[in-house]
């Protein structure tokens, strides 16, 4: 990721900060309908489990910045998920999910830069998680 592709993903999550449970709901929402099949992994109350989103996605978008830095807390989530039972096919599911949110969160300052910008971050945050995920399966 470019300089101008961190502030353009820092800048617009700024804008969704604003009301983080409203944005966890529609990302659940959004997950959930593009694959129900995740549903049982979630326990029935979302609550905490939005909190604990915005509060990882918050701390991420921060420590775009600093990539490496950040590696260490996204293997061990990774690692964390796949005790979950995430495996590495459910993090494109869930990419699509936060896109689709993004894309209506925003609205108009969804632009084509901002959507390619917020997918760059995606993939980089997903890439070490699914990298933590498979230090894990490796150990078993």
């Amino acid at each position: 990721m470019n300089a101008q592709q961190i502030q353009w993903v820092q800048s617009s999550f700024q804008t969704l900060a604003a009301d983080p449970d409203g944005v966890a709901r529609a990302f659940y929402a959004q997950l959930f309908r593009i694959a129900p099949e995740l549903r049982p992994m979630f326990k029935p109350e979302m609550g905490e489990q939005r909190a604990r989103l915005m509060q990882v996605l918050a701390a991420a978008v921060r420590g775009l910045d600093d990539l490496d830095r950040l590696l260490p807390t996204l293997h061990a989530l990774g690692r964390r998920h796949a005790g979950y039972g995430v495996e590495p096919r459910h993090y494109a599911v869930v990419g699509r999910a936060l896109v689709d949110t993004l894309r209506v969160g925003l609205g108009a300052a969804f632009t084509a830069d901002v959507e390619a910008a917020w997918c760059a971050a995606y993939a980089a945050l997903a890439e070490a998680m699914i990298s933590g995920s498979a230090a894990t399966a490796a150990a078993v």
